[in-house]
C-alpha cells in the first residue's frame, strides 16, 4: 500500500511549517483550516494522496492546535460553548462515519467529492451569502442606545 509519505528533509519540514502557519492564521481569522488549506496544500505541495491528506488533517484537528485562538475569541465573548460541545459531539461521531465511507471509496471518487464540496462552498460564498448583523457588541450598543 503506497501511502505517499514524504521524506522528512529540511524542505519538507519548512513546507509543513508554512502550511501549519497559514492554516492556523486562516483558522484564527475566518475559522477555516483543515479542509480548505491543509488538505489541498498536502496534496499539491507534498504529493499526498487525497486519503492521506484527509487523514493527516484529521490528525491535526485531534490536537488542541487552535486552543490559543479559541481563548482569544472566548475572552471577547465570541464562543458559544453549548454550540461547541454539541457540534464537537456530532463531529466526533461524524468523523467515524465519514472516514469509514471515504476509505470504502476509490481514491478518485474521494478526490472528486472533495473538489465538488469546495466548489459548492465557493459558489455559495461568492454569490449567495447575504450578510447578517451578528456582531453581538454592535447589537448590544444599539440596544443600549435604544434604552436611553
Amino acid at each position: 500500500m503506497n501511502l505517499n509519505k514524504p521524506t522528512m528533509d529540511i524542505q519538507t519540514l519548512i513546507i509543513l511549517i508554512i502550511i501549519g502557519l497559514v492554516a492556523g492564521m486562516l483558522g484564527g481569522m475566518v475559522g477555516v483550516g483543515g479542509g480548505i488549506v491543509i488538505v489541498p496544500a498536502l496534496v499539491f505541495f507534498l504529493g499526498f494522496s487525497q486519503k492521506m491528506a484527509q487523514g493527516t488533517s484529521l490528525g491535526i484537528l485531534l490536537l488542541p492546535v487552535g486552543l490559543l485562538g479559541v481563548i482569544q475569541y472566548y475572552k471577547e465573548g465570541y464562543v458559544d460553548m453549548r454550540v461547541v460541545l454539541i457540534i464537537s459531539l456530532g463531529f466526533f461521531l461524524g468523523s467515524l462515519l465519514g472516514s469509514k465511507l471515504a476509505l470504502s471509496l476509490s481514491q478518485e471518487t474521494v478526490k472528486k467529492v472533495f473538489a465538488i464540496l469546495l466548489i459548492i462552498v465557493a459558489i455559495k460564498m461568492l454569490f449567495f451569502d447575504h450578510t447578517k448583523p451578528t456582531d453581538t457588541s454592535s447589537m448590544q450598543s444599539k440596544n443600549n442606545n435604544a434604552i436611553k
